[in-house]
């Protein structure tokens, strides 16, 4: 290799080793396409940081982007019908965090309430995201991931289930007697059965309920209940990500960016799409680049 060749090789290896390291963080792109304010709410999992935000309101057609960790975990919901009161304490009818603010500062959301989670960067260097009804339903919402590798489906809960839920399962609005929300069976009954809790709480013991087959009948790739994965959770890798409250069409939850009707992972074998990630088609071309430089 000669002096005039040294420094070009250098440049490429220093690039791609910065790509194959993979990027240090990734961007979440929150949208209400609701006809009234949602306050999102945002929480890390056990042993991750909070995010420099954490709650933040969003007006009709607003959005907001930010930046976490790609080895982030947590989950994101949406909060309604949130006020101050005179003595300044901040509260919401659905998806309150109990931080009485608007941000949530490592509170939780009180069920009922749709909840996008999230496990970047897992097993296989894979994002593992899904949405989830368990917790009962506020709001509908779409996560759609944005560039990526492997499966990258669309998944969310797009249907309005305040309309048609249950009597014995709604949450009504004091003010008006609206139905706001749809509480889960385990809220609403505390029986084990619903909660997958004591003698139910194995995939074997622990089975679908007609009042999860309802939530799951109009949210076909939600988290129903418990043990729900087969049909509930996907994967993609390096993406950034779209959630969308309200979206205003269910066709794009329906299929993934190829056209073709998705796949939900099953998540013991799921690290089956690692071969797909863009690091390993990097590392090709890099060395394609190299072997060039060097002849």
């Amino acid at each position: 290799m000669t002096a005039s060749t040294r420094l070009p090789v250098t440049l490429i290896i220093l690039f791609f080793s910065h790509f194959l390291k993979g990027s240090n963080s990734a961007t979440f792109t929150i949208v209400n396409k609701c006809s009234f304010p949602v306050w999102p709410g945002i929480l890390s999992g056990a042993g991750t940081a909070q995010l420099a935000t954490t709650g933040f309101a969003l007006q009709p057609a607003q959005s907001h982007a930010f930046v976490v960790p790609t080895t982030w975990s947590g989950r994101l919901w949406g909060r309604t019908l949130c006020s101050t009161d005179s003595a300044g304490k901040f509260s919401c009818v659905t998806g309150d965090c109990g931080s009485s603010a608007v941000e949530c500062s490592g509170g939780g959301a009180t069920p009922p309430v749709t909840l996008a989670e999230f496990t970047l960067n897992g097993g296989g260097g894979l994002d593992f995201y899904d949405v989830s009804v368990v917790d009962g339903y506020n709001l509908p919402m779409l996560v759609e991931p944005q560039g990526g590798g492997g499966n990258c489906t669309a998944t969310g809960c797009a249907a309005d289930l305040n309309g048609g839920c249950p009597a014995e399962l709604k949450v009504k609005a004091a003010a008006s007697g609206e139905s706001v929300a749809c509480k889960s069976a385990c809220e609403a009954f505390g029986d084990p059965r619903y909660c997958c809790s004591g003698p139910y709480a194995t995939p074997e013991t622990c089975k679908a309920s007609s009042y999860s087959e309802l939530f799951k009948s109009a949210c076909p790739r939600a988290y129903s209940f418990a043990y729900d994965d087969a049909t509930s959770t996907f994967t993609c890798a390096s993406a950034n990500y779209l959630i969308t409250f309200c979206p205003s069409s269910t066709k794009r939850s329906i299929k993934s960016g190829n056209g073709k009707f998705p796949v939900a992972v099953d998540i013991s074998v799921g690290h089956g799409y690692g071969e797909k990630s863009p690091k390993l088609m990097i590392l090709g071309l890099a060395t394609v680049l190299l072997t060039i430089c060097g002849n």
